[in-house]
C-alpha cells in the first residue's frame, strides 16, 4: 500500500494506493472518496468480543475492507477533526498503542486489538481501552491540531495529558494517574488525567485536546 498525504498539516487527506488485489482496512466514517471497481466488505473482525472491545477503545464495531480490482485503485481517507495524519510502519517486532478515535486506516498484515488502561481512565471519561496495532504493514493515525513526536531514551521519563496523546510504542512502560494526588485537588486544577511514560520508545502527541473540545461544546450548549 502506498500512502500520499495532501492538504497537511491542518486538513490532511490520505490517499491509499492499492496494487491489484491489495486490500486496506478503514475506520467507519473515514471514507472521503475512492476509485471505481473496488470491492467493499464490512465486518466485525475477530468476532463480537473483539468488536465490543474496539468500540470501548473509541473505534467502530465494524471495519470496512476495500480491495482493488485487477487494474488497482485508491481510497482517500480523512479524519473528523482538523489536523494531520501520520503513517506508522510496523516491522513485526513491536506494536503501537493508539488512543480513542486516532486510528483511521491500516494495510494488510496489521492486526488491531485492544489494551486495558485501567479503571481510573474509564471512570474519568477517557475510556478504559486503547487500540493495539501489531504485525507488519502501515497504520494511519490522525490528530486534532498539529502532530509532534517525542523520542525517549532508555529510562527517560515523560508526562503527557491523556487528551494530547495520539499513539505510543508498546516497548515503553506506561501508567495513567490523576495529575494531582487527590481527586479534589485535580478537579481544582482542571488538569484531569496524565500518562507517565518511561523510554525507550516514541510518543506521538497532538497540540489540541478533543476531550476538552467536547467539554467546551457541551458547556456552550448548556448555557444557551
Amino acid at each position: 500500500m502506498r500512502v500520499d498525504i495532501r492538504q497537511r498539516p491542518s486538513f490532511a487527506v490520505a490517499r491509499l494506493g492499492l496494487a491489484p488485489g491489495e486490500s486496506c482496512r478503514v475506520e467507519a466514517g473515514a471514507l472521503h472518496s475512492m476509485s471505481g471497481g473496488l470491492g467493499i466488505h464490512s465486518e466485525s473482525r475477530g468476532g463480537l468480543l473483539k468488536s465490543v472491545r474496539r468500540a470501548l477503545a473509541g473505534e467502530s464495531l465494524f471495519i470496512t475492507t476495500y480491495t482493488a480490482p485487477d487494474s488497482g485503485g485508491w481510497v482517500d481517507v480523512a479524519p473528523n477533526l482538523p489536523g494531520d495524519i501520520q503513517v506508522i510502519e510496523l516491522d513485526g517486532r513491536s506494536g503501537w498503542c493508539i488512543t480513542r478515535g486516532s486510528w483511521i486506516a491500516s494495510s494488510d498484515g496489521v492486526e488491531l486489538d485492544t489494551k486495558w488502561t485501567g479503571v481510573t481512565m474509564l471512570l474519568n471519561g477517557e475510556g478504559g481501552f486503547l487500540s493495539h496495532a501489531t504485525g507488519t504493514g502501515l497504520v494511519l493515525v490522525t490528530c486534532y491540531g498539529a502532530l509532534e513526536t517525542a523520542t525517549l531514551a532508555p529510562g527517560e521519563p515523560l508526562t503527557v495529558g491523556t487528551g494530547h496523546v495520539v499513539a505510543y510504542t508498546d516497548t515503553m512502560e506506561c501508567t495513567s494517574r490523576e495529575v494531582a494526588k487527590e481527586l479534589v485537588e485535580s478537579m481544582k486544577g482542571g488538569n484531569g488525567m496524565v500518562f507517565d511514560f518511561v523510554g525507550p520508545g516514541r510518543v506521538l502527541t497532538q497540540t489540541r485536546n478533543p476531550t476538552a473540545l467536547s467539554s467546551w461544546v457541551r458547556a456552550k450548549k448548556s448555557s444557551v
